[in-house]
């Protein structure tokens, strides 16, 4: 299969969302911001703050903007808002006073929440954005590819992936964090992100963590939350609305991207069925259910675990119940999980999603759909899930 560079149509449509408001479009690093905004926002005047002079002039005079301002421009982009904070103020002018509509992107939402804005008090709305999903690339998607490499645009179809990988783990530190100022022991927090992610789809021990990073357990606690801040890490929840049987309440964290997991865990070549495969795959399905939650504004994405060790993988909108299994067939065995969450009676769906390309006839309990992860996903996006 051919990985051409040809354009992807992406989930998220700019026109549509700034018919009416301002947005905050907010992401990790070259998941394909700026490439959105040159397909979809064609003509659109930019101010990119990764350029040296965009930078030095705004920052001189925020009030550039107001006036370059013409009768044309109904919608205004500044790309990387967090590196100019106080542009804020002016846009916040010229909302209310012009009617402008703005797009605001950027990769770290730290700066401009220490800034105090509120993110503009509600007069901009927040949109996430993530790396590709299985439904953008279409034919061009490949499992393996993807439980090595990742989705983020740049590395997926590139020549050298591992080189890229590399250079965007460097370009994280030292743009991110180092040039952003988040944190003022650099090697401190670059061995805390190897262990980390090592803590990858796992309940956090941060006291273990802080062990083996070698940093004070509140400093672990404040670089999680730079990994969230900076959109590299999210925070899953325990879903604790079960009475049954008594559910813990540790969250687990997920990357945002499985390539940079393996990266960060020095790990070779994952094979489909080798002993990698199955976080892989669980982190690939969590990806596609994040993405979703946060294009389709559905709030909650959670996991169930008893403290006698029953658990489900995740919990979709307070609604649906998912397990995940990296394996070609499943059986009955597979089904315990959901079995004890469904005696609750708290959800409506309950699904087991397994890495076999055709339909499983296994169908031991009727209100469990076993389902293939392609299926799956085609009808999550078709919006037949939840």
């Amino acid at each position: 299969m051919t990985r051409s560079k040809e354009l992807v149509e992406r989930e998220l449509n700019l026109p549509s969302l700034l018919a009416k408001k301002s947005y905050f479009l907010l992401g990790p690093r070259q998941t394909g911001k700026t490439s959105l905004i040159r397909q979809q926002l064609a003509g659109v005047k930019v101010y990119n703050l990764l350029l040296k002079e965009v930078f030095q002039k705004l920052s001189f005079n925020p009030a550039a903007i107001r006036e370059e301002l013409t009768p044309r421009d109904q919608i205004i982009v500044i790309d990387e808002i967090q590196k100019l904070p106080d542009l804020l103020d002016e846009v916040q002018y010229l909302i209310e006073e012009k009617g402008t509509r703005f797009l605001l992107t950027g990769s770290s939402a730290r700066k401009l929440m220490k800034y105090g804005t509120n993110l503009l008090g509600g007069r901009a709305r927040i949109q996430m954005f993530h790396p590709f999903t299985r439904r953008e690339l279409g034919a061009r998607f490949e499992l393996e590819r993807t439980i090595n490499y990742g989705l983020l645009p740049s590395v997926y179809f590139s020549d050298d992936p591992e080189a890229d990988l590399e250079a965007y783990l460097g370009l994280y530190l030292q743009q991110e964090i180092a040039n952003e100022g988040l944190t003022r022991n650099l090697p401190a927090f670059s061995r805390f992100l190897e262990v980390a992610a090592l803590c990858n789809a796992e309940q956090v021990d941060f006291t273990r963590i802080s062990n083996d990073a070698q940093v004070a357990r509140t400093t672990v606690h404040e670089y999680f939350q730079v990994l969230q801040d900076t959109l590299i890490a999210h925070e899953v929840p325990a879903w604790r609305q079960a009475k049954k049987r008594k559910p813990v309440s540790t969250s687990k964290f997920y990357f945002f991207d499985w390539g940079v997991v393996r990266k960060l865990q020095h790990l070779g070549e994952v094979r489909v069925k080798s002993p990698n495969f199955g976080k892989a795959f669980e982190s690939y399905l969590f990806h596609e259910l994040k993405t979703y939650c946060d294009y389709k504004r559905v709030e909650s994405l959670s996991y169930w675990r008893t403290q006698a060790g029953d658990e489900v993988d995740f919990i979709l909108g307070d609604e649906v119940a998912i397990e995940v299994k990296a394996k070609a067939t499943v059986d009955s065995s597979d089904l315990k999980g959901l079995r004890r969450l469904k005696e609750e009676k708290r959800l409506k769906r309950y699904f087991l999603v397994y890495a076999g390309p055709t339909p499983k006839r296994l169908q031991p309990d009727t209100e469990i759909e076993i389902v293939g992860y392609e299926e799956f996903l085609d009808r999550l996006w078709d919006g037949e899930i939840l």
